[in-house]
């Protein structure tokens, strides 16, 4: 395997897609043709295996990939550390502290249905961390497979200046190889698994079209180089290494995403794709990484040099025999075994008694890890998002953008002697995934998950029963509904209490503003007092007091989002005044507000993408509609059409059922969380008053 010595070597790579775009096929092929693996396994293997990276028993089953999986390869001078990450949206946050950890991607788009619901989710993600990547469409030997058109939409739909670096030989049954437009040669791949490349001059029946599509690269490359410009100006040859460090630096800086085509399945294209990597995706030290000064809180650049003092990042944390396994990226210095690494959120040292280098679920031990480098430390207790650095720097890597969960429901061991095993798997899957959250309703006293969907919930109750052996008895799925003030509203509440001895005595003042749709921040407090008419001892009381008042909100009992609580004025009394006190007036004044800010329920809003033969096209936006469904628009693939539509999670349950049904069991969908929105007025109140008779039937 090439040596992780040399850093400019290493490249740091996700591959990222739509669900059922290949993506897994893709890294099991790569893993074959670098000697990781010596047999290939398919997704959904007929042997039972399934793929190599899918190594959960649930993975292997579904033939989804459920949790990101790590390995290291190397491929002619290069050491690639690859992550193969989910595409189904109820696993986002896996994409999400991929992604963070990255230094490139490759995204991976299907021949057949190009541009997809999940793509333009996996791109966002991409933009939000800024990682450089190629593309590759694969499937070309699938029936209706037709790469330009695909080439077309990564431009139009996501915004991608979208260069190809190919052109198909043959498409479906007729594919037989690629055409490199920055060698002008043919590749074929000969073998049973496609291990052999031949290069071959271009065969005469495609020379037209290669000299124009190599024509439009050169086009689109010769803006980021006035030399290329130059040359082409004088009709003069392009030196190659000229034309690939200006594709790589255009690409780095995310001004291009280079185009490479082939079919994983059937074997083709993938070790031109690996060259690519190489190429044109940056080492660890051409991509800036910012962590945070802790003493000063200002933006620091971290430096991938090896002989600087230690930072990394724990972005996974994962359950194994020997303890916990933490997926570390290296941003600086040297981590080696035995060192002791100090956590700056805990303020502890810990001991790093093992590091190993992952390959899916299995692992190889080494003495050291340096900055670049993606291992796993063993029997290290942290958090996802924890920060390890020397004592000396003091620097926290930016955190991971974490979803809030739009679905919950409750659970319960089937026989009380499991509860300890159940508490124990739900405490371990809430350090693996910020995403899933656990608590305790205080009113029913039920025990309530939530997620990012029901798929998102019911793998975690399998791997309860699986992994732990416990039968748990699940409840109905529930929407987090929230609620919001949509005008702005002005509070003056005083609380008085006499009962002999000292009373209680506080007055608070203000407004409740409402924060507009875009905002992402929940809930703010501003104290805008002047003059001392609160004393800054009692400032304290009146913000706990707003911040619990948001917790279950006035009009529902949900959350309440989107509100800001300015203090502007307010009264107390020398003796009886406390911060209790104040804290009781706070929680009077934000209700009185709120209910005149002329409040509204929030319901989550998914963007649905559903793939359904056109036959059935009518019924299918039909039973959209009346799950009020707003139709976004239609595109039409071959004989299948493609609807884009915003519904109601609440309207979404068991529509997976319902789709087989109306359609034969040939069409298919996939959703993600798009906004929140406010509900119809008149289900409004149903809502309500069904979440007030489930709290009092659980207080019973």
């Amino acid at each position: 395997m090439a040596s992780t010595g040399k850093i400019e070597l290493v490249r740091n790579i996700g591959i990222s897609a739509h669900i059922d775009s290949g993506k897994t096929t893709l890294t099991e092929r790569i893993l074959f043709y670098t000697g990781r693996i010596h047999k290939i396994q398919e997704v959904r293997g007929t042997t039972g295996d399934g793929a190599t990276m899918d190594h959960m028993e649930l993975e292997k089953e579904r033939g989804i990939t459920i949790t990101s999986a790590a390995t290291t390869v190397g491929w002619k001078d290069f050491a690639i550390n690859i992550i193969d990450t989910p595409g189904h949206v109820d696993f986002t946050v896996e994409v999400e502290r991929s992604l963070r950890v990255l230094d490139g991607a490759v995204l991976v788009l299907c021949g057949v249905s190009g541009v997809q619901s999940q793509s333009i989710t996996v791109d966002r993600q991409m933009k939000r961390y800024r990682v450089p990547c190629v593309a590759f469409i694969n499937k070309l030997d699938r029936s209706g497979a037709n790469p330009y058109r695909v080439a077309t939409a990564l431009r139009e739909k996501l915004g991608h200046n979208a260069v190809m670096m190919q052109i198909p030989i043959g498409l479906e049954n007729d594919h037989d190889g690629e055409i490199d437009l920055v060698k002008m040669k043919a590749y074929y791949f000969d073998g049973e698994k496609g291990e052999r490349i031949r290069e071959e001059a271009i065969p005469a029946d495609y020379v037209e079209k290669a000299n124009e599509y190599r024509a439009i690269m050169l086009d689109k490359v010769c803006m980021f180089s006035d030399e290329m410009t130059e040359l082409m100006l004088d009709d003069k040859e392009i030196p190659e290494d000229l034309l690939v460090s200006t594709i790589r630096r255009a690409t780095i800086k995310r001004e291009m995403t280079p185009v490479f085509m082939g079919s994983a399945y059937k074997n083709r294209g993938v070790q031109l794709l690996l060259d690519a990597v190489g190429r044109y995706l940056p080492s660890p030290l051409e991509v800036p990484n910012f962590g945070t000064a802790l003493a000063t809180g200002e933006k620091v650049e971290v430096q991938s040099d090896v002989k600087l003092p230690l930072i990394a990042m724990a972005f996974k944390i994962s359950d194994d025999q020997y303890g916990q396994l933490t997926y570390t990226r290296i941003y600086q210095g040297t981590l080696k075994k035995g060192d002791t690494a100090y956590n700056p959120r805990t303020q502890k040292r810990q001991r790093v008694g093992r590091i190993v280098r992952m390959h899916s679920a299995e692992k190889e031990e080494i003495d050291y890890a340096s900055a670049g480098d993606i291992v796993a430390m063993v029997g290290v207790e942290c958090a996802s998002g924890d920060t390890y650095c020397d004592e000396s720097v003091n620097v926290a890597m930016e955190s991971i953008f974490v979803p809030e969960p739009v679905i919950e429901l409750a659970l319960k061991p089937e026989k009380q002697d499991d509860l300890v095993k159940v508490s124990k798997a739900l405490n371990r899957f809430m350090k693996e995934d910020p995403t899933f959250r656990v608590f305790v309703d205080p009113e029913s006293n039920e025990t309530i998950i939530k997620g990012m969907g029901e798929l998102h919930l019911e793998i975690y109750v399998e791997r309860i029963k699986r992994e732990y052996k416990a039968n748990v008895v699940i409840g109905q799925p529930k929407v987090n509904y929230r609620e919001s003030p949509t005008i702005a509203a002005s509070f003056d509440y005083k609380h008085k209490k006499q009962t002999g001895g000292s009373g209680q005595y506080a007055h608070v003042v203000g407004d409740l503003i409402p924060l507009g749709e875009e905002s992402e921040v929940n809930f703010v407090f501003e104290n805008k007092c002047v003059g001392g008419a609160i004393p800054k001892e009692f400032i304290p009381g009146c913000e706990k007091g707003f911040a619990e008042s948001v917790v279950k909100g006035p009009l529902g009992g949900f959350q309440v989002i989107r509100t800001q609580i300015n203090l502007t004025d307010g009264g107390f009394h020398p003796v009886d005044s406390s911060e209790m006190a104040f804290k009781i007036a706070s929680r009077a004044a934000f209700k009185e507000a709120f209910m005149a800010s002329k409040p509204v329920l929030l319901e989550p809003i998914m963007r649905v993408e559903v793939e359904t033969p056109s036959d059935f096209q009518g019924p299918v936006q039909g039973d959209l509609s009346s799950r009020r469904g707003l139709l976004l628009g239609s595109d039409m693939r071959d004989d299948y059409v493609v609807i884009i539509a915003e519904l109601p999670l609440s309207e979404m349950f068991g529509y997976s059922t319902d789709l087989r049904s109306a359609t034969q069991g040939k069409a298919s969908f996939s959703m993600e969380f798009s906004k929140y929105r406010p509900v119809p007025s008149s289900i409004q109140e149903q809502i309500v008053s069904r979440h007030r008779e489930e709290q009092a039937k659980g207080n019973k």
